[in-house]
């Protein structure tokens, strides 16, 4: 069994750069690409670079070799100018040193579908004249993929932007509906202490017979019935209670004892658990393991 720390290696000669081997790998990469002397003159391109002059209309016999690339951008007008001029400032930075490599992507589009490219300017290393590679790959593809993004993001921030529009109104129409309610119910419930239980205390007339005091008893409570529902609330049930009993409710709510708010308010605690009585009956709190304090605590 072979150590596990050997490994196996076999000698190989270095590859010999000749010219015909620098212009096949020149002319195998897809970005345009051209190399500049100190001036800013084309000394070689490759097949690609070629290939996109041809497809733009240029000869096919023209030769770029020795023409001067930084003039072609000084030189440049129109919608174009900007990138142009961008571009030889770059360029001329790196040709002097005061960039190691520049960067740059721009539009070019043509008739029939818009195109981006990404150019990049580096010194070539080495003894000997200054040279600059430059080189221009498309880029398209990933421009059309951040445009979707982009314009995807924008879609989804205005569909937020509607969203939380809606819920501010929506809390607003449930905001005012809960006040129509609450304004509601306080009419109800005046209403009922105004206009209907003082004529009912008229009916409890200790002269009335066994069979009328029964009807009138079966009214006040059916009308307890009627109204317990809009007691949900504390501030509407305070309008059908009397000034004592706002008071003994307060204190029960507070913890205090029969006893204690019987000394506090100069009443008997017979009075006090008639008041309690009442408070329930009005509460609509018949079941006797209901608490009153902590309904009272509840509802405030």
């Amino acid at each position: 069994m072979k150590n596990k720390n050997n490994t196996s290696t076999r000698k190989v000669e270095p590859l010999s750069f000749s010219d015909e081997l620098a212009r096949t790998v020149l002319d195998s990469l897809s970005a345009h690409i051209a190399i500049l002397d100190e001036t800013g003159v084309i000394l070689e391109t490759n097949k690609a670079w070629r290939t996109y002059a041809v497809n733009s209309g240029i000869p096919e016999t023209y030769d770029h070799r020795g023409v001067n690339y930084l003039k072609i951008c000084d030189a440049t007008t129109g919608g174009e100018a900007a990138d142009a001029a961008k571009v030889a400032e770059g360029i001329r930075a790196v040709l002097s040193g005061d960039l190691e490599e520049f960067l740059y992507d721009y539009p070019c589009h043509s008739e029939d579908s818009p195109h981006w490219y990404y150019m990049r300017t580096i010194r070539m290393k080495g003894p000997g004249p200054i040279r600059v590679v430059v080189s221009h790959e498309e880029i398209t593809a990933l421009k059309l993929a951040e445009e979707a993004l982009k314009k995807s993001q924008e879609e989804l921030f205005e569909q937020k932007q509607s969203l939380e529009e809606a819920n501010i109104a929506l809390k607003v129409l449930l905001k005012q509906r809960e006040a129509d309610k609450q304004e509601l119910e306080k009419k109800v419930l005046t209403n009922v202490k105004d206009l209907v239980l003082p004529y009912v205390e008229k009916l409890k007339n200790p002269r009335l017979k066994p069979r009328d005091k029964i009807l009138v008893e079966i009214i006040e409570t059916h009308l307890n019935d009627v109204i317990s529902p809009l007691l949900q609330r504390f501030a509407n049930a305070k309008i059908l209670l009397t000034p004592q009993e706002m008071q003994v409710a307060n204190l029960v709510k507070d913890g205090r004892t029969s006893k204690e708010i019987a000394d506090i308010l100069n009443v008997s605690e017979a009075t006090v658990n008639f008041h309690r009585k009442n408070l329930r009956l009005k509460f609509g709190l018949t079941h006797q393991r209901t608490n009153l304090r902590s309904y009272l605590i509840s509802m405030s």
